[in-house]
């Protein structure tokens, strides 16, 4: 039996996870939530993790948003993220657990990075400043599993995907990101019989998406690897690996394709006067498919799963 420490069971990335391990009668998957274990709390998950008996953890709790919660909370950004990942990297650590995994995020990568963005991108350039203190803290994170490699001859490894959606998304009508975000706009203007729902930005960019629970499968993959060699890792920058679907489409088209999913047949109308954001992100998925790895959900299907999520939670 392997005992199993998922952080932030509860959040989108965190449930995902916990539903792939589950499949697997050997495990047994420790949780707790906000009000049993405060991750930002030192002592108190130092103490969690030492008493626990813990084999392995999947660090998947973060405080995470769109551009305007980014824009609006910068320093609760940096410092949840970085807090929360420095206490669970350490206890892990002290707890003596060889495994842990670490979630981050594409945002990590220069704005103008060169597409499809590979691994060895990480600190070769500006970041896109709309996310720039949570993407620090996840760099942060990255590092700090390198170094605890390096120093400790423990076993962290990184994990980095793509924008993701499905099921437990975020649906705040401020503080979500565009999938969520567009789904909740275009079925509160269905419901309300509205002809026009209004969108942030030109739709020209393009953004490449990952159904979360193709993220959680991949997770589960890249921890039951014996070994992942990404070059000598006292040296190499390229501690990481990216996870995402190898392909984008433009917002102008996910706008066009949720709208259709939820049923809204009128106008879709585009506000130039708010920000576009990096203009094109799209992750190099190929040490992970080199690995063995492909993600397996239809994108149109992945958003008619979404939408039938968000409905089920409108109506509690």
């Amino acid at each position: 039996m392997t005992r199993i420490f998922v952080a932030g069971h509860k959040g989108m990335v965190g449930s995902a996870i916990y539903r792939r391990l589950a499949k697997n009668s050997d495990n047994e998957i420790v949780t707790a939530d906000r009000t049993e274990l405060d991750l930002r709390d030192q002592p108190a998950v130092h103490a969690f993790m030492a008493d626990n008996k813990i084999n392995e953890v999947y660090l998947a709790a973060a405080k995470v948003g769109g551009i305007h919660a980014n824009n609006t909370y910068p320093a609760d950004f940096i410092y949840d993220n970085l807090t929360i990942q420095n206490n669970v990297i350490h206890g892990a650590y002290l707890a003596g657990i060889r495994k842990l995994l670490f979630l981050g995020s594409s945002c990590i990568y220069p704005k103008l990075a060169a597409q499809p963005i590979k691994e060895d991108a990480l600190l070769t350039g500006v970041l896109e400043p709309t996310n720039e203190p949570y993407a620090i803290a996840k760099i942060a994170g990255i590092k700090a599993c390198e170094s605890y490699n390096r120093q400790h001859g423990v076993d962290f490894r990184s994990l980095m995907p793509t924008n993701l959606y499905g099921p437990g998304d975020n649906y705040h009508p401020d503080n979500s990101h565009v999938i969520p975000g567009l789904i909740h706009r275009f079925h509160l203007a269905k419901e309300m019989s509205h002809n026009r729902v209004d969108v942030w930005g030109t739709g020209k960019p393009r953004r490449e998406f990952l159904f979360v629970d193709d993220l959680a499968d991949a997770a589960v993959f890249v921890m039951g690897l014996r070994s992942v060699i990404l070059g000598d890792i006292t040296n190499s920058r390229c501690s990481h690996i990216n996870v995402g679907s190898g392909r984008d489409v433009s917002i102008l088209e996910l706008a066009k394709t949720i709208a259709e999913v939820v049923g809204f047949t009128g106008e879709i109308a585009w506000d130039v006067t708010k920000p576009d954001g990096t203009m094109r992100k799209l992750m190099d998925n190929s040490v992970l498919k080199g690995l063995g790895w492909c993600p397996k959900m239809n994108f149109k299907e992945g958003l008619r799963i979404s939408y039938e999520a968000y409905r089920l939670c409108a109506e509690k």
